[in-house]
């Protein structure tokens, strides 16, 4: 529970579920008896200008050495998010398998936003993943991600797709009431999932 008023979400809250959950579930076991309410933070990714940090190299024998900013930059303007390919490669047969089988995936926070990687092991293998993990699977096959914004964005020199899925972690981690605050769990989900994966992949 959360709430402004620290008497409501406080220790009053969590006696009377634990006594609810003690009184109605035999051999019930808690690691950790009710508690008092704690603050929480929310927080959201934002741009910092270059010159807004310092940018330090710390040796092993604890000299700092300042490192000079790189003498070329862009001002970031609206990033273009590809649309993904629209007809799939020519495949064969196909079987039904765990996508997490034939790609590599990796996620994690960036505030209230999951940011998702996912990456082929060969050429045909990405050739087939960017043309079949478009948004609109992504959200058949995260059904928590269908109502919420997503971009997609691709990496060929990696063989790699990245996914931002915004608001999916609400207003950040120390602020998140789901089990997987942190979105970590995110990419062996969607590894989990079953597909038609072609035989050649």
């Amino acid at each position: 529970m959360k709430d402004k008023d620290p008497r409501r979400a406080g220790r009053a809250f969590s006696q009377a579920a634990v006594e609810l959950a003690l009184a109605s579930y035999p051999g019930c076991f808690l690691t950790t008896p009710p508690t008092d309410a704690t603050p929480y933070a929310v927080f959201a990714p934002r741009l910092v200008p270059q010159e807004a940090v310092a940018h330090v190299a710390v040796l092993p024998d604890g000299r700092r050495v300042t490192i000079d900013p790189p003498p070329h930059d862009r001002t970031l303007g609206r990033v273009f998010t590809p649309r993904g390919v629209t007809t799939s490669p020519n495949v064969g047969s196909c079987r039904l398998a765990p996508l997490g089988s034939v790609v590599g995936a990796r996620s994690g926070d960036k505030g209230g936003d999951a940011n998702l990687g996912v990456w082929a092991r060969s050429d045909t293998a990405f050739a087939w993943l960017r043309a079949f993990l478009t948004v609109d699977k992504l959200r058949e096959l995260v059904p928590e991600a269908a109502p919420l914004p997503v971009d997609r964005y691709e990496l060929p020199n990696l063989r790699a797709l990245n996914f931002v899925v915004h608001g999916l972690l609400g207003q950040g981690v120390a602020a998140s009431t789901r089990f997987d605050p942190q979105g970590k769990a995110l990419g062996e989900f969607l590894r989990s999932r079953t597909v038609e994966v072609p035989d050649d992949v």
